[in-house]
């Protein structure tokens, strides 16, 4: 039985890896799966942290193969995640569990909207450019961070919305910074999971093959197909996510 669970992570692993690469709310599936196991929340929560930080490292290699790399860029923002995702690990959220899940609904419903009606054409960063609104790019990561060591959970999302509407890239310049971004924060957050004893190996490194595997192919179909398929991803994720949030099914 225990094999059954180690493949069936596997499985699971390789679709949320695609899913958080080319859109986010992968950890939508193996948060649940983890706890379906039998793991407590904070021990899921610290196991899915290895599947991440190996997903996005096969991210960034399959990125890198392909000539698409902003490592200046991606390393300044990525700072900036570092002290909200240290103390996100820590801080519990106040907030009622059931009126967060409604206010997260309604925002990513808005990132949807937003997007589709956002301009055609995006440019490539360039960090001498970042003029006028573009430097709010560097506090809305810090923001982010928090929420990222908190729970990790829609962080693909928001990174999305704030990279894209900020600094004005397409969504496969998004992608590219985002997987860097996420893997430098995670290192962290896994060491304090790690040392409060939150992590189950067996199980996240199972799921760490998986995510691995589907974070590498989904950046080569981003790189290859464009943005115009990462939108698509993007959108049915956002939606499938709001509606479970809102409890519809």
């Amino acid at each position: 039985m225990e094999y059954l669970y180690l493949l069936l992570l596997f499985a699971i692993g390789i679709i949320a890896g695609m899913l958080n690469v080319m859109a986010g709310g992968g950890s939508t599936l193996t948060l649940p799966a983890l706890i379906f196991l039998g793991l407590d929340s904070a021990l899921a929560n610290g196991t899915n942290r290895v599947a991440i930080l190996l997903q996005n490292i096969s991210a960034i290699l399959s990125f890198r193969q392909q000539q698409l790399h902003q490592f200046k860029a991606s390393w300044q923002m990525a700072l900036w995640t570092l002290p909200g995702a240290i103390v996100g690990a820590f801080v519990a959220v106040k907030i009622d569990e059931q009126w967060f899940q409604r206010i997260l609904a309604i925002v990513l419903i808005g990132v949807i909207i937003t997007m589709m009606f956002s301009p055609k054409k995006r440019e490539t960063l360039q960090l001498e450019n970042l003029t006028g609104r573009k430097w709010l790019v560097y506090p809305a990561m810090l923001g982010i961070g928090f929420y990222g060591g908190f729970i990790q959970v829609g962080v693909g999302f928001l990174l999305m919305a704030a990279l894209f509407h900020l600094l004005r890239v397409n969504l496969v310049l998004v992608n590219m910074h985002k997987v860097f971004i996420v893997f430098i924060y995670t290192i962290p957050v896994l060491g304090i999971f790690i040392v409060s004893g939150n992590v189950d190996w067996m199980l996240g490194l199972s799921l760490a093959v998986g995510n691995s595997l589907g974070g590498w192919w989904a950046a080569q179909l981003s790189v290859k197909k464009g943005e115009k398929v990462i939108r698509f991803v993007l959108f049915l994720a956002i939606f499938i996510m709001a509606l479970k949030l809102l409890n519809v099914f």
